[in-house]
């Protein structure tokens, strides 16, 4: 993975920093595992604006990946590493044993050609899905589930990896991306490795046309606004706003809003840094 930075031929090249796509092999995606992508344009079903700075973006379709890994035990062959535009990671496509073709999230270091599989008791290499029961301790793992079964649910963001950092009994203890360290059931799957394509947080946009591209529409800053419109609104000329909140008067910016009672609170061990 690696970086290019553009020549200033025009204004929103200057600054431009694009990712070179070196280890992407394909540029089309696989008929059989792409589905039609609709945008509401921030719409509901009546017409009526129900997201503001919603719309617009180029079309899209979505790639259907598997996140449950749940063909244990048949050996897979990569295929392509695919571009997706619904994600920062990239993607792999595996042709099984059997003949069937999936989508997975790529880890970094998988490469064309290499053999990949799921179940309980295989070898810890990178792209292997298997029960943290059987992941060795202080291993880096990506795309974990949170319940059995349920499919990967974390660390699954481009360059994101978590910690195996101890078993006891039923649950295992992970160090998350986020910095959090929290009690999984030891029968939940996780990938080893980390997820691919670390370098896209420094990509630079260059341009805000490119962001329209996206479906991101300007937003507006809130102390602009009247005081109708937001309570940061109003005021004579360039005012601060007063304490930074949201459209409905929630306080930002440090304010915590987890409820005290909640259930999963008890398989927290530590939260996550400010």
């Amino acid at each position: 993975m690696s970086l290019r930075k553009l020549k200033p031929v025009t204004p929103g090249q200057r600054f431009r920093v694009v990712n070179d796509f070196d280890v992407v092999t394909a540029s089309r995606p696989e008929k059989s595992l792409v589905a039609p992508k609709k945008r509401s344009g921030g719409r509901n079903n009546t017409g009526k604006m129900t997201m503001r700075y919603l719309g617009g973006g180029h079309k899209k379709q979505y790639r259907i990946i598997d996140f449950k890994r749940d063909k244990d035990g048949v050996p897979a062959t990569v295929k392509t590493i695919e571009y997706d535009p619904n994600r920062t990671a990239y993607i792999a496509l595996l042709n099984y044993a059997d003949g069937e073709k999936r989508y997975v999230i790529a880890q970094s270091g998988l490469k064309v050609g290499q053999q990949i599989v799921a179940g309980a008791k295989v070898a810890p290499e990178v792209g292997n899905c298997m029960p943290l029961s059987d992941i060795p301790l202080g291993t880096v793992i990506s795309c974990i589930e949170l319940r059995p079964g349920q499919g990967a649910v974390m660390a699954r963001s481009a360059g994101s990896f978590a910690q195996l950092m101890a078993r006891d009994g039923k649950y295992a203890t992970v160090k998350l991306p986020s910095g959090e360290t929290r009690l999984i059931l030891i029968t939940c799957k996780a990938t080893i490795g980390t997820v691919s394509n670390s370098d896209h947080q420094l990509e630079v946009s260059g341009k805000a046309g490119r962001g329209r591209w996206q479906g991101r529409r300007p937003r507006t800053r809130a102390v602009v606004m009247n005081p109708v419109d937001h309570p940061m609104g109003g005021g004579e000329g360039k005012s601060s706003g007063g304490h930074p909140r949201s459209r409905n008067g929630i306080p930002a910016k440090g304010y915590k809003t987890r409820s005290k009672t909640k259930a999963s609170n008890k398989y927290i061990i530590e939260r996550r840094k400010k």
